[in-house]
Order: C-alpha cells, then structure tokens, then sequence
C-alpha cells in the first residue's frame, strides 16, 4: 500500500516542509530550550527524509532504476533546499537566508543517498 501511494507522500511531505520553512515562528521561546545549533539537525533530518520518500517515489511510481532514482533524487532535494532558502529571503520578513541550513541539508541529502546506495549493493549481493 505504502509502494502505491509513495509519490503521495513525498508530494504531502514536500508540501509540508515548504509551509513550515516559509511560516513565521515565534522562536524567542524555543531558543532558550533547544541549543542553537539544533535547527541544522532538523535541517540534515528533514532532507534525509526528504530524499528517502522522494527515491522511494521515482522507484516504486515511475519504476526508475535505482541508481538513476537516487541521482535524480539528490539532484531534486538540494534545488528544492536552495530555492527554499532563497524563498525564506525573498518572500518573508521573519526568515532569513543561511547558508549553513544548504549545507546541513545537502549532508542530509548525501546521508540518505549513501544509505540508498548501500542498501542497492546489499540487494545485488544476495
């Protein structure tokens, strides 16, 4: 069921990471909670996910091979991450550009695209 509704879900989920990267948050609250470094973690997560659900996408709806699903996925996730940024500087008052949350969310991309790919090497070996 999940392999059926896989485009979906990315879909559903790149929707919901655009509207929370482009909504204003009252964060003076949560700064004294969280250390300041936490939003790059969330960042490097949501990308990973993002590229996870997105791969998942490309193979299962669109029958892209794998190699080729995690290329066009990496490609996908980190435009979407820098044109989210660049909307966060051009679209809104309360978020800024940074160009550590582009590089939290390439390593995030690049995590989940090693662990693709591990696992396609772990699939040809059985």
């Amino acid at each position: 069921m999940l392999k059926k509704r896989a485009l979906l879900i990315a879909i559903s989920y790149a929707i919901a990471l655009l509207v929370v990267s482009l909504v204003r948050l009252d964060l003076e609250s949560v700064e004294d909670i969280v250390p300041s470094y936490s939003d790059k973690i969330f960042h490097f997560m949501a990308y990973a996910l993002f590229t996870l659900l997105w791969f998942n996408a490309f193979y299962f709806r669109f029958k892209y091979d794998k190699i080729k699903g995690i290329y066009r996925t990496v490609v996908i996730a980190i435009v979407f991450g820098i044109i989210i940024e660049v909307l966060q500087w051009l679209a809104t008052t309360s978020r800024s550009f940074d160009l550590l949350d582009i590089v939290a969310n390439v390593l995030g991309v690049l995590f989940a695209a090693v662990i693709l790919n591990s696992k396609i090497k772990l699939d040809v070996k059985k």
